[in-house]
């Protein structure tokens, strides 16, 4: 049998990464290391085409990922791994990323090509819904703030535009609420 029809009948005539039925293609994950069908994963033109291309990627097409990698197929686990590692600066990947498990060798497998992963020293500031947030964005506060030192109570819904972040610890902002400038803890927040 080919190596085309096992993965065919493996894949059962769909995406293996999307579940999708159209443009389907096999995509050889490297670096391959047996020539077989075990090296390789059914995908179709969309998913080839973001994995290939990075300025076509929409992280949210990859959200199928969160069926897809729990497949037994070793390359089907490389390939999720490598697309979830590439999106965590969206947030949600990040939560699949801890839910997937990979052993050794298809860990090793999927390190392989250097796909870079986020320096775990870094320090990352993030929303209550998980969003990253940077210097300059604008942020909503989600509860009533007591302002410790005054009497101003910053209210739920005020903007603060403009936020600066704390470079030692990834729970503080800094933005203006009114004329003053004030610490707000990120995970009352949430970015607009």
């Amino acid at each position: 049998m080919s190596i085309s029809k096992k993965l065919e009948a493996r894949s059962g005539g769909k995406c293996e990464l999307c579940g999708s039925t159209e443009d389907l293609s096999a995509y050889e994950v490297q670096p391959a290391k047996n020539g077989n069908e075990d090296d390789s994963v059914v995908v179709c033109g969309t998913c080839s085409n973001q994995i290939e291309n990075e300025d076509a990627v929409e992280a949210n097409h990859w959200r199928c990922l969160n069926d897809s990698m729990w497949s037994e197929v070793p390359a089907v686990q490389v390939m999720a791994w490598r697309v979830l590692t590439r999106l965590k600066a969206e947030g949600w990947p990040q939560d699949l990323l801890d839910m997937l498990y990979l052993d050794e060798e298809t860990l090793a497998w999927a390190k392989a090509l250097g796909v870079i992963e986020e320096n775990t020293t870094e320090i990352v500031h993030r929303d209550v819904n998980g969003v990253i947030l940077q210097a300059g964005d604008t942020v909503v506060l989600i509860k009533d703030l007591k302002v410790k030192g005054s009497s101003l109570v910053a209210k739920q819904g005020t903007a603060v535009r403009r936020i600066t972040l704390d470079r030692e610890n990834a729970e503080f902002i800094e933005g203006k609420v009114g004329p003053t400038q004030i610490v707000i803890i990120t995970k009352y927040v949430k970015k607009m």
